[in-house]
């Protein structure tokens, strides 16, 4: 457990190094600043003059409030550093308090390692295999072997069986032990190291999103790329709360840890010494799990501010294309109406008109006239 607290110190320091690595990173965003102050200004004019050029040509009075965005963009541009210090400094808050929890947890931690340690140096097989030298009693194994015998009384042969049988208890009980720190040392810095990838990986994409800040703030100026400033400043605050949570998940597991350590006191209190038991099996089972939890850090983050990769762009575009088409199928389909209504009506004209011809023709009506005068000889 020492190595691990140790470590724990270490990956602190990481931490504050990568916190550096973003204040230094950050002033690099003012390269872009006048790209984007360029792209702002020259999507401000095309807004403004297509805003007021449609009220104008409506006849309409000129709304002046939408006009006031591309100047607060632009302003923003102008004084990014000063933003994004804003939106750090309001979310900074969740990392402190966070960070409080970790360290409330560790120094929980260390004052019941310490408790363990001084309880271990109290029990008798720590004193007998391991003592103040580290090289463990004999004397002191041979009268808790052998009851109530002198070590000074063994022959020659029996102190040799005796120097095996201690050197063997020793080494079982060192094996023990240290199978079980081992283990959770590895854990531990599997954990760590965890951690320690999600705060990388956190900074890298923090210091990315910042330098280009001032390019998405100038391409959402233009009209259908609105949404990449929410989007950008989602994603933004999506990244930030990765530390907080990975503190959360930290806190958990350093409460498991210390349940875990108040189990080892009170086992040292009872037995004398600590076993390798279901209970530290289901401890190294949540370091694991904690292990696999720190991965699912973005997903948690994305349950508190969702960054929607939706387009607005494209679902203008996919909207104008289906009413352009739509537009399109009924104007076809209105066009074919006519035209068989047109056809129509004229087949139905052109049949009356030779109908009424053929009836009003001297060629049927002479044959009208002979049939009704056959009639009239044949009576």
């Amino acid at each position: 457990m020492v190595l691990a607290q140790d470590l724990g110190q270490d990956l602190l320091s990481l931490r504050e190094v990568l916190e550096q690595l973003y204040l230094e990173m950050v002033p690099l965003s003012q390269r872009l600043m006048g790209v984007g102050q360029g792209l702002a200004g020259f999507a401000a004019l095309l807004h403004i003059s297509i805003r007021v050029w449609r009220h104008l040509s409506r006849a309409e009075g000129v709304d002046v409030y939408p006009l006031l965005r591309p100047f607060a963009i632009g302003l923003c541009i102008a004084f990014f550093p000063a933003f994004m210090g804003l939106v750090n400094g309001i979310l900074s808050p969740t990392v402190a308090a966070t960070n409080a929890m970790v360290e409330d947890s560790q120094t929980a931690i260390e004052v019941l390692l310490e408790k363990k340690r001084e309880a271990v140096k109290q029990t008798i097989p720590w004193q007998i295999y391991v003592g103040e030298g580290g090289e463990g009693d004999r004397d002191l194994w041979y009268r808790y072997t052998y009851k109530d015998e002198d070590p000074s009384e063994e022959g020659l042969l029996q102190g040799i069986g005796n120097d095996i049988k201690f050197a063997m208890a020793k080494t079982a009980y060192g094996f023990r032990n240290g199978v079980k720190e081992w283990m959770s040392e590895i854990l531990e810095l599997l954990f760590q190291a965890a951690a320690l990838c999600i705060d990388t990986l956190r900074t890298f994409q923090l210091v990315v999103l910042t330098i280009l800040g001032p390019l998405v703030f100038g391409l959402s100026v233009f009209e259908g790329f609105h949404h990449t400033l929410t989007v950008w400043l989602a994603r933004y605050i999506n990244i930030f709360l990765w530390l907080p949570v990975a503190n959360i998940f930290g806190s958990i597991i350093g409460r498991i840890q210390q349940k875990m350590l108040l189990i080892d006191l009170a086992q040292i209190q009872v037995m004398g010494d600590t076993m390798f038991d279901r209970t530290h099996l289901a401890y190294q089972i949540f370091l694991i799990i904690g292990i696999v939890g720190y991965f699912t850090v973005p997903s948690v983050a994305n349950y508190i501010v969702h960054s929607s990769d939706g387009s607005v762009f494209g679902v203008r575009v996919t909207q104008m294309f289906s009413s352009t088409a739509e537009r399109a199928v009924v104007v076809s389909s209105s066009g074919l109406s006519m035209a068989r209504d047109s056809f129509g009506d004229a087949a139905s004209s052109m049949g009356q008109g030779m109908a009424q011809q053929v009836s009003n023709s001297p060629y049927f009506n002479d044959q009208q006239g002979f049939r009704a005068g056959k009639g009239r000889n044949s009576e």
